[in-house]
């Protein structure tokens, strides 16, 4: 009988991040034995194809750059393809600690969706200004939604059940935040349980951060945006499922 972990696939988006990748990905495969571990490159242009490799990856080379939702819905299409039952989606950039994913797939006993939260009451993440206010207009917003508290709605460390793979894997949006703020709103309005859990975040090991701080103002009203697509777009239901009314 395979454990929870060997039927686990680790997707890893990334994009230029031949700094890091390589050390990340051997961190996971240590901290998680039996797990696989899949890097999206995300149309690079450096060396992270052959980083990733060396390091025991499994790789997925997306031609030209989707952005983390493309590629993440590359990543849930792989697992579906070779029968995984949960993806954990962790940052190539080694702010993810792969020591949190057995928390995270505890709780994917019971639910659909769970987020490793950055306020939840472990670590000491802090952020300030207009990207602060849009996290919390997110996360209450996006609560309600859930049926369930929420406080880090925008983290990208997060795991998906054999639901939420079969949904996802049709259903992952690739807009701007699609890949944190949609994708809950589809979970949701598809019935999916969402949980969150507490965790810590550490800096960046390498590559450059995709939100630049200058941008921070523009963050807040793209956020909004974001949401208000999320709700006015139409459920798409995977074949053989029934979109509750």
């Amino acid at each position: 009988m395979p454990t929870v972990l060997e039927q686990t696939l680790i997707v890893m988006p990334a994009f230029n991040e031949e700094a890091a990748v390589g050390d990340v990905v051997r961190e996971v495969l240590a901290a998680l034995p039996g797990v696989a571990c899949l890097v999206v490159s995300d149309g690079s242009k450096d060396a992270t194809v052959e980083r990733a490799q060396n390091a025991g990856a499994r790789v997925l080379e997306l031609p030209f750059n989707l952005g983390v939702g493309g590629a993440m819905r590359a990543g849930f299409r792989y697992a579906r393809r070779q029968g995984f039952h949960n993806v954990v989606q962790i940052d190539s950039d080694g702010q993810h600690n792969p020591t949190s994913v057995p928390r995270l797939l505890a709780e994917l006993a019971d639910h659909d969706v769970v987020i490793g939260a950055r306020f939840a009451g472990e670590g000491d993440y802090e952020v300030r200004g207009p990207r602060r206010w849009a996290m919390k207009f997110l996360s209450l917003s996006l609560s309600r939604i859930a049926h369930t508290p929420l406080t880090d709605t925008t983290s990208g460390y997060r795991g998906a059940g054999p639901r939420a793979v079969e949904l996802f894997a049709d259903n992952y949006p690739a807009e701007y935040l699609g890949d944190t703020v949609e994708s809950l709103v589809i979970a949701a309005r598809h019935g999916l349980t969402i949980k969150q859990v507490p965790v810590s975040m550490r800096p960046r090991a390498g590559g450059v951060a995709s939100h630049n701080p200058a941008k921070a103002a523009l963050y807040l009203a793209r956020a909004g945006m974001a949401l208000v697509i999320a709700l006015i777009r139409p459920i798409n239901a995977p074949a053989g499922q029934v979109v509750p009314a």
